[in-house]
């Protein structure tokens, strides 16, 4: 595939398959970006498409590879691959903690550390993380999830600490519950009595989160270590 790299904006968009993952990949490719999705399901909206788990990080390392030679250098990533699950603390296992934290908090350190030498050679680009409102506020029956959540806000300021004489800018969105298909049809978030605690009465929309994304991306040129926090004001 030929390209030419000095016309190109190429972004790595994790999850894109559906929910948030889904609604960044479109709005960069809105903004004249060029997206390529990890996911592993298909992600037939995006410029480039392959199928990694995020938390492998040999698989992680040969698809950002591939994106480079076949589309170009990377100046952008967003790491928004995930899931959610509710338990009780008595009811998480060894292994319910150890897959939360290898795709959230471990998904993430492997899209960075592969894209941040690229980065650093081009002498700049910019890496987001999704967060969650819970890892700012907690949840009863969140625990391993609000865990990981708040991993990755602790993650987030110390690698931009680390990064930004690079030019390599690091910030996190941590969406309040978000209208995706991750929040089941009777999901607790989506109940009557819950949305009427919110002063904007309503889910959250992944546009809305993509918006913020977009924003760290293209004019938020000043955030080091930021978190937006798009949440309906569930957390003020």
């Amino acid at each position: 595939m030929s390209h030419d790299p000095a016309a190109l904006k190429v972004a790595i968009v994790t999850g894109t398959a559906s929910g948030i993952g889904a609604a960044a990949a479109a709005e960069l490719e809105s903004r004249g970006w060029t997206v390529a999705g990890f996911d592993l399901r298909p992600s037939p909206q995006c410029s480039f498409d392959a199928c990694v788990d995020m938390a492998n990080p040999e698989e992680v390392r040969a698809a950002v590879a591939r994106v480079v030679q076949e589309v170009g250098p990377v100046s952008a990533a967003v790491s928004a691959a995930g899931y959610y699950e509710m338990l009780p603390v008595s009811e998480i296992t060894l292994d319910h903690w150890r897959r939360m934290l290898s795709v959230h908090v471990g998904g993430f350190v492997n899209l960075s550390r592969a894209v941040m030498p690229g980065m650093t050679t081009a002498g700049g680009g910019s890496i987001v993380a999704i967060t969650s409102e819970l890892a700012i506020g907690g949840g009863s029956h969140d625990a391993h999830y609000a865990a990981a959540k708040g991993a990755l806000l602790g993650l987030v300021r110390s690698l931009a600490a680390e990064s930004a004489p690079s030019g390599i800018r690091v910030n996190a969105v941590a969406p309040g519950p978000t209208d995706t298909p991750l929040l089941a049809a009777d999901s607790p978030w989506r109940a009557p009595e819950y949305l009427s605690t919110l002063p904007l009465g309503r889910l959250t929309s992944p546009e809305e989160v993509a918006i913020c994304i977009a924003f760290l991306l293209d004019e938020g040129t000043f955030c080091v270590g930021e978190t937006l926090n798009p949440n309906a004001g569930a957390v003020i």
